[in-house]
C-alpha cells in the first residue's frame, strides 16, 4: 500500500505538472494584452506599464512561465526588489522564510494562483473558496440522487431481465444518456419553475444562498438546490442504472454464484452477501468519473438554473477573459480529478481484496 500510495503521488504531480504547462502555454498565447484587461477602460500607457512591470508581462515568455511555476511552487524564490513581481508580499502570500539570502529568500507557502483581472484584483483562490463549496454541494446531491435512483433501477432491471419493467428502464437510461444537460435544465426549469411554479413552489433560477427582502443578510434556500441537483444527476443515473444492471447479471454467471446455489442459499443472501459487493466495481468508476466531472460539467446547469458555483464563475471568466480565475479553475479540477482516481482505487481493494494495486 505504501508503494502503492509513493507511485501515485509521484505521477499526481506529473500529471498536474503537465496540465500547468498546457493551461500556461493555451493561454498566454491567446491574442491581447492582460494588463489592458486589468484595466479596463481606465487605463493610461504609465498605469500600463507599471502593471506590466508588477506582474512581469513585459518579460519573455519562458521568463512568465518561470515566474508562473514560482507561484505555484510551495517552495519560493523570491526578490527583495518591493517593486518586482517576485517580491514577498503579505497581500499576495501567506508564508514562512526558510532562508534568506541576499539577493532574496526562500520561503514556504501555498500555491498564489494570482490575482483576477476583472475583479478589482481580488485573489484567485479567495473565489475558488467562495465558489467551489456551492459546486460542491451540487455534485454531492447530483451523485447521491443518482447513486441512489441508479443503484435501485439497476437492481430492479437485472432481478426482472426482459420482463416490461426491464425495457422500461433501458428506454428510461438510453434517453437520460442522450438529453444535454443545458436542454433538460431550460425544460425543468420552464416547467417546474414556470409552468407548474403554483404547485412545485420552486423558482426558475436561485443559488444556495441568496439575500432577504430587506437585502442585509443571506437566507438558505434548499428548495433552490432540487431542481439543479436532479437535472445533473439525469445523466449519471441512467449510466450507474445500466452499468449495475449489466454488472450484476455478469456476476451472476460466475461460478462461485452457482456454487452458492448449489449449497441452497436463498435468492436474498446471494445477492446481497456475494453477487451485489463484486458488481459495484464498474459503478465505483463511473461515480468518481462523474463526480469529479460534475465540477467542469456543471457550467450550463449553474448557468441556466444562476446557482452561483464554480460553473458560473468559469462562464462569467470566459465572458471577460479572466484568465487566472480560468487558470485557477481548470487546476483545481484537474487536482480533485488525479485525487478521486486514487480513491476509486483504494475503494476496489476494500471492495475486492484480490485487487493488486500498481
Amino acid at each position: 500500500m505504501g508503494t502503492y500510495l509513493l507511485k501515485k503521488t509521484a505521477n499526481t504531480f506529473l500529471t498536474l505538472f503537465g496540465v500547468v504547462n498546457v493551461i500556461f502555454f493555451l493561454f498566454n498565447v491567446l491574442p491581447g494584452d492582460p494588463a489592458r484587461m486589468m484595466l479596463g477602460q481606465n487605463e493610461d500607457e504609465q498605469q500600463l506599464a507599471l502593471v506590466q512591470k508588477k506582474y512581469g508581462f513585459d518579460q519573455p515568455i519562458f521568463t512568465q512561465y518561470l515566474y508562473y511555476l514560482n507561484d505555484l511552487s510551495p517552495l519560493s524564490f523570491h526578490k527583495n526588489d518591493p517593486e518586482h513581481y517576485t517580491s514577498l508580499s503579505s497581500a499576495n502570500y501567506s508564508s514562512k522564510t526558510l532562508l534568506a539570502l541576499e539577493k532574496g529568500s526562500i520561503v514556504l507557502k501555498y500555491p498564489f494562483l494570482r490575482r483576477s483581472f476583472a475583479k478589482q484584483g481580488k485573489k484567485v483562490t479567495q473565489i475558488l473558496k467562495e465558489t467551489l463549496p456551492n459546486t460542491f454541494i451540487l455534485a454531492t446531491a447530483s451523485i447521491a440522487i443518482a447513486l441512489f435512483l441508479g443503484l435501485f433501477l439497476g437492481l430492479l432491471s437485472a432481478l426482472n431481465k426482459d420482463k416490461r419493467i426491464d425495457r422500461f428502464i433501458m428506454v428510461f437510461s438510453t434517453l437520460g444518456m442522450s438529453l444535454p444537460s443545458f436542454f433538460t435544465a431550460i425544460i425543468f426549469a420552464w416547467l417546474f419553475g414556470f409552468v407548474w411554479h403554483k404547485y412545485t413552489g420552486l423558482e426558475m433560477s436561485g443559488s444556495l444562498y441568496e439575500l432577504d427582502d430587506f437585502g442585509e443578510a443571506n437566507r438558505l434556500q434548499l428548495k433552490n438546490l432540487i431542481l439543479p441537483a436532479v437535472v445533473l444527476g439525469i445523466r449519471p443515473l441512467a449510466v450507474i442504472s445500466q452499468l449495475m444492471r449489466n454488472s450484476l447479471l455478469e456476476v451472476y454467471n460466475c461460478e462461485y454464484i452457482k456454487t452458492a446455489r448449489a449449497k441452497g442459499l436463498g435468492s436474498q443472501k446471494i445477492l446481497f452477501n456475494h453477487a451485489f459487493k463484486n458488481a459495484l466495481s464498474p459503478v465505483v468508476t463511473a461515480i468518481s468519473g462523474w463526480f469529479a466531472s460534475m465540477l467542469a460539467g456543471a457550467v450550463f446547469v449553474e448557468y441556466v438554473f444562476g446557482w452561483n458555483g464554480l460553473g458560473k464563475e468559469i462562464v462569467n471568466a470566459l465572458n471577460s477573459l479572466d484568465l487566472p480565475v480560468i487558470m485557477g479553475a481548470v487546476l483545481l479540477i484537474s487536482t480533485i480529478f488525479v485525487i478521486l482516481n486514487i480513491f476509486a482505487d483504494l475503494v476496489y481493494k476494500y471492495l475486492n481484496p484480490k485487487i493488486k494495486l500498481i
